[in-house]
């Protein structure tokens, strides 16, 4: 119940808060997937020579048409190694289970669409460790239909059956006209109990796309009010929101990992055939070259995981190559440009 001092915010739906229980149960699994979370950090900052996270994207297929996402098509099938829409995927809960069996972390981005109870306990039960839902604006319209209107009863039942985290991401930037909505979002999650992080906007390769005043106006306030989530490792779009570029390490192809439906690893979603190697061939003597390799596109990179990612290793390995995605090949073997 709300102090007496205290307004209870709700959607304009007129939906009132149903905030996630923590059980004991809950609370076991958390600090179980705590401890190997930091069990994780320790062994990527103890060696250099793996990756730390790998984005893999089980189906192309989406059943959303969003007009600023460049990830998706209506026509694909599911691949064996298994963006897309996950949940779309018939083995699935198979594919958690398997990074799971690894002692690795398991998380998903979905839009939610094809949530129900019965859905979550499969989750539950694959031991899914992570889930963020992207929610794009609070009503429908013709730029996105991941709208808090439709998801509303998604979240809800999320915060009933999920034993996992959730992280609800709202976005700020082009295409979407309504900034606002991203604050209604991010109160939203937090009430339900989920960690909420806010999110810029890139163009159709990934790039800076600065904040104008009424935009950074809402980011400001969202991210005031997540500070305590894991957003605070974001610190990189605070140049973002300003228009500037950033100086940073990017890992991406070394510490992280983007293989797509087809087995083939790209540096990231937005860079994707660069450097085209299938997953079965990529040695540990790429992952070394890569973690050396300086990217020309990291400077206006808005990609957040990568970012994330890199940030483990800022701190040391100066990059004593460059290479340019789309441009020169680097070393003997050059990059590849799938088509």
């Amino acid at each position: 119940m709300p102090n007496q001092n205290s307004t209870p915010v709700t959607t304009t739906l007129g939906t009132p808060p149903a905030r996630r229980r923590m059980t004991a149960r809950r609370r076991r699994i958390a600090a179980a997937r705590n401890l190997r979370e930091l069990g994780s950090i320790a062994s990527a900052l103890a060696s250099t020579s793996h990756p730390y996270m790998a984005h893999i994207v089980p189906i192309r297929r989406c059943n959303l048409a969003c007009t600023y996402c460049n990830e998706f098509d209506d026509v694909s099938t599911p691949t064996p190694i298994s963006g897309g829409e996950p949940l779309l995927h018939p083995e699935l809960d198979d594919v958690i289970r398997a990074i799971r069996s690894t002692g690795a972390i398991a998380g998903m981005i979905t839009n939610g669409y094809f949530l129900m109870p019965d859905r979550i306990e499969r989750l539950n039960k694959a031991g899914l460790d992570h889930m963020q839902i992207s929610i794009d604006n609070v009503m429908p319209d013709e730029v996105s239909k991941k709208s808090l209107k439709v998801l509303d009863k998604k979240l809800q039942m999320l915060a009933e059956y999920a034993d996992f985290h959730v992280n609800i991401n709202s976005v700020v930037g082009g295409g979407i006209p309504n900034p606002e909505d991203a604050l209604t979002i991010s109160k939203r999650a937090l009430e339900l109990g989920f960690s909420s992080t806010i999110g810029i906007i890139h163009d159709g390769s990934g790039q800076l796309k600065p904040l104008n005043e009424r935009e950074r106006a809402v980011w400001d306030e969202v991210r005031r009010l997540t500070r305590r989530s894991y957003s605070r490792f974001n610190h990189f779009q605070e140049a973002i929101a300003n228009g500037q570029p950033n100086d940073w390490r990017c890992r991406a192809g070394s510490r992280y990992l983007y293989v797509d439906e087809n087995g083939i690893v790209s540096y990231c979603s937005q860079q994707r055939g660069y450097p085209g190697i299938p997953i079965a061939e990529y040695t540990k003597e790429i992952v070394e070259r890569e973690f050396l390799t300086e990217k020309s596109c990291a400077p206006n990179c808005t990609i957040s995981c990568v970012h994330q990612v890199s940030y483990i290793d800022h701190w040391r390995a100066p990059q004593t190559s460059s290479i340019t995605p789309g441009g020169a090949g680097h070393g003997s073997e050059g990059l590849v440009q799938l088509h």
